[in-house]
């Protein structure tokens, strides 16, 4: 019995009038909460990426020009592999990678998409920029093709 209430005592321990918290409520916040953990890992948004600034250009605004024909296919694989796996590979690690961010791998499609905007602004070339940053060391692309890379990324980055 309670003695306040004069009612018999609640066996459960738990309040029959509280409110419960939704179990979609709480998995909402960890997902959130598991979001911004792998993109402050993955080096983007606010803030991250300190040496951005420092080592890529502008953005080229390149524009896709009606009846591209510019593919992963005939020219974004043969790019990347020619410029840019040597150091943005997901099978290399470490200093094998040269100082190339974990996360910037270009030995795929996806992974072209995931920071097309670095690959613009550190590799491509349009009328608001020519970007020169990368590659470091070794052959380095023709203007012709940074100005293909510019419009193969300003269309999308089609297969």
């Amino acid at each position: 019995m309670n003695k306040l209430t004069n009612e018999p005592a609640n066996e459960s321990k738990e309040p029959t009038n509280a409110p419960r918290k939704p179990r979609a409520s709480r998995w909402y916040r960890t997902l959130a909460l598991g979001v911004l953990l792998l993109g402050s890992q993955m080096g983007h948004g606010d803030g991250c990426c300190a040496h951005e600034e420092e080592e890529f250009g502008d953005a080229t605004g390149s524009t896709c020009p009606q009846g591209s024909t510019l593919t992963y296919n005939n020219f974004g694989k043969a790019f990347m592999q020619s410029y840019c796996t040597r150091c943005h590979s997901s099978t290399l690690t470490g200093g094998a990678r040269n100082g190339a961010p974990a996360f910037h791998d270009f030995d795929t499609l996806e992974g072209v998409k995931a920071v097309s905007d670095h690959v613009d602004e550190a590799a491509a070339a349009g009328p608001n920029s020519v970007n020169e940053y990368m590659p470091e060391g070794g052959t380095k692309p023709s203007m012709m093709e940074r100005q293909q890379l510019g419009e193969w990324i300003a269309c999308g980055m089609p297969e």
